[in-house]
């Protein structure tokens, strides 16, 4: 591990850095910046490719399209408890969020996976996120080309359906909306 400026940043994550800073710091930072806080901590979060965001998009519309009385949006801040906003990929919720910070729980959110950020989503928020009592967590790997999806169990993840090369296509349930038909070719770039 180094250390820089009072972060420490570590190999799988140099392009994360954690930055101590009360509720008033983080409150005061410009909007650019992607920076999330957890427990006092900012975690500047790099902004993601264009694949990324081409992904997120496009996930997006697969949700909007299967499950139209879900609200989804992307890239906002949620607030998880009095210590903790995360900025997830896409978050689907029942009731139309308003305002900067969301204390609404999604119904689901989604975290893309990206070679800088893989260990804070999987690691850190995706923890958070059951703890938190999010009904569902989606995760993609641009890099691995797979998508899963976990229910939300007691506080814990369970797998309920996984989408790869060998297995693309097939539906996830969430619960009070529908069914999302999942095709891994219209969600993944070539």
């Amino acid at each position: 591990m180094s250390s820089s400026a009072g972060a420490v940043v570590s190999v799988a994550e140099e392009s994360v850095r954690r930055v101590p800073m009360s509720w008033e710091e983080y409150l005061a930072l410009p909007e650019r910046p992607r920076v999330e806080w957890a427990d006092g901590v900012g975690v500047m979060i790099p902004q993601p490719s264009v694949e990324h965001q081409w992904v997120s998009r496009q996930l997006a519309n697969v949700l909007e399209q299967h499950l139209p009385r879900l609200f989804v949006i992307e890239a906002y801040n949620q607030r998880l408890g009095s210590g903790r906003v995360r900025i997830p990929d896409i978050g689907g919720f029942a009731v139309r969020p308003t305002g900067v910070f969301v204390d609404d729980l999604p119904e689901l959110v989604v975290e893309i996976l990206s070679p800088s950020t893989r260990s804070e989503d999987l690691l850190r928020k995706a923890p958070e996120y059951a703890e938190a009592g999010i009904g569902q967590f989606w995760m993609v790997d641009l890099e691995a080309r797979w998508l899963e999806v976990s229910g939300n169990v007691e506080g814990r993840w369970e797998l309920l359906a996984s989408f790869d090369a060998r297995d693309p296509t097939g539906e996830v349930e969430v619960p009070g909306h529908g069914a999302v038909v999942i095709r891994l070719d219209e969600v993944l770039p070539d």
